[in-house]
């Protein structure tokens, strides 16, 4: 396996409505560890890879216990501290039939969101990694926030580390604190070289929108987001079509400077739960761009584990490569 991947985020509580109930509506709510970060460390870990992550909880059982979950599952806890603040949370009804999914936030006041860019040791927690991946959701959180996932791809930048960025953009965040998404989000997608976003992220980075459909108007936004920003060398994304909450159409693609791939849409019946898919893919991805299986291999990871963390309750994708070559085969039966 490749070098150490760094992930820098947020650890959060998912509290999720039972079954397919709305929140509260009886009483009682399943708990998941999650955050956008740290279900690409859990997913990288899980494919054999030295995953580490930097991040602050509350010094309490709930931080404590989401320590403990990234341990359980192999993601190196050493970067995450604990300081005042409480633990961030958020609320989540799956959907079903043609309800869709809904989330409410609650993480104004969270021990990371607390943090600033002085309260990480950038070049203890970076020592020795050869990957840092950030998502667009640090940043939206609060100014403090925002300046810490600048100071980190700095940080990385200044080690010749390779980072890659999801654009995972949240408006419920965003408008919580007078800010402007679009100059924060262009200053960490300049220092990065993988960008995880679709042509609507282009769109709001470069103020500008794509003629053409499909496939045609991928390429366009990927040319464009190249031209803007010289670090970046490809850009993965996939694209979802989506029929009922039990039913959705998923492709993939791998943008490049000069070449681009897109794989066959795969259709994902019987969803039990579609949170973290987009981890999954940035973990799928990453995890063949890291082992240097080429870019259609890598892109083809990512689909399967996009695809099959929808049949996982949680926030991450706890497959592995075995995993991933038997969905990549087709096979459906039983494994004895």
């Amino acid at each position: 396996m490749s070098g150490r991947a760094v992930c820098f985020g947020e650890l959060l509580l998912r509290l999720t409505a039972p079954g397919r109930e709305l929140l509260l509506q009886n009483g009682r709510l399943d708990v998941h560890v999650g955050g956008a970060e740290a279900n690409v460390a859990v997913g990288l870990a899980s494919l054999g890879h030295k995953a580490a992550m930097i991040s602050r909880v509350p010094d309490n059982a709930l931080g404590h216990s989401a320590v403990g979950y990234l341990r359980r599952y192999g993601v190196s806890a050493e970067g995450v501290s604990f300081g005042d603040g409480r633990m961030g949370l958020y609320f989540l009804s799956v959907g079903a039939g043609l309800r869709p999914p809904s989330i409410v936030y609650d993480r104004e006041g969270s021990s990371f969101a607390l943090a600033g860019m002085d309260d990480f040791d950038w070049e203890r927690l970076l020592d020795g990694a050869e990957l840092l991946h950030v998502s667009g959701i640090t940043p939206a959180l609060a100014p403090r926030s925002a300046q810490a996932a600048i100071a980190s791809v700095e940080a990385a930048r200044s080690r010749d580390m390779r980072i890659s960025f999801d654009c995972n953009y949240r408006a419920q965040l965003w408008q919580r604190w007078d800010c402007d998404p679009r100059s924060v989000l262009c200053e960490l997608v300049d220092k990065s070289e993988i960008l995880f976003g679709n042509h609507r992220d282009i769109s709001l980075l470069l103020e500008r929108e794509f003629s053409g459909d499909g496939e045609q108007r991928r390429r366009e936004a990927a040319e464009a987001a190249f031209g803007a920003f010289p670090s970046l060398q490809l850009i993965a994304s996939t694209a979802r079509h989506v029929e009922d909450a039990d039913r959705h159409r998923i492709a993939a693609r791998l943008d490049s400077r000069d070449a681009a791939f897109q794989t066959e849409e795969v259709v994902v019946g019987g969803i039990i739960d579609r949170i973290g898919a987009g981890d999954a893919f940035a973990a799928g991805v990453l995890h063949g761009i890291l082992n240097g299986a080429g870019h259609e291999r890598a892109v083809r990871y990512g689909l399967a584990l996009a695809c099959l963390k929808h049949s996982l309750p949680g926030d991450a994708s706890l497959f592995t490569q075995a995993d991933i070559d038997v969905f990549l085969s087709g096979e459906l039966d039983v494994r004895r």
